[in-house]
């Protein structure tokens, strides 16, 4: 079962390097995306990101929502962002480029959703993922294969990893989503 943000940010003030990689894994997608959507490029986007955990460190023992971890590194990868924004207009003035090539500079490129919106897919994916972690084995196991695949398996597949019949996968199926549904309404999905 997928940890809390709470209990990973406790479990990195204890030092736990495993919860360390599950939070970084869990964010860093985030993190880049803040910088990239900005209009910085790889590299600078990559020291947004760094600058971010570092900053996590050095206040880990301070943040007083542990819960609300993923706030705390938006808001910091946008104040990280700007500075390197700031920053780099300086650096432009010293340049003396034009303001048409500032503006095509700063122009955002990337496309995909806004941070806000990649918050709240990432705070959806990690209700899903509580609840279908909060099922029971035999459920959890046949959303997993039914679900989690990048294509989905055929039933009879199915029906032979979990060692079942085949005509069974349809009904079971039927009733863990019903099952899933109520721990979303739960989880106040």
């Amino acid at each position: 079962m997928e940890q809390s943000d709470e209990a990973l940010v406790l479990a990195c003030r204890d030092g736990n390097e495993a919860a360390w990689e599950a939070l970084i894994v869990r964010y860093q997608r985030l993190i880049y995306a803040i910088p990239r959507r900005a209009g910085l490029d790889e590299d600078l986007s990559a020291e947004v990101f760094q600058q971010v955990f570092t900053k996590l460190v050095e206040n880990l023992h301070r943040i007083e929502q542990p819960a609300r971890i993923h706030a705390w590194l938006v808001t910091t990868a946008r104040r990280e962002t700007l500075n390197l924004l700031r920053r780099g207009k300086s650096l432009h003035n010293l340049n003396e480029q034009t303001d048409e090539e500032h503006v095509k500079r700063l122009e955002i490129t990337d496309q995909g959703p806004l941070p806000d919106e990649l918050l709240l897919r990432l705070e959806v994916q990690h209700k899903i993922r509580a609840a279908v972690g909060a099922l029971d084995e035999r459920c959890r196991k046949l959303v997993t294969l039914l679900f989690y695949g990048s294509d989905p398996m055929p039933y009879a597949e199915v029906a032979s990893a979990l060692g079942v019949s085949e005509g069974s996968i349809g009904p079971t199926r039927a009733r863990c989503l019903r099952k899933l549904l109520r721990l979303l309404k739960d989880l106040k999905m």
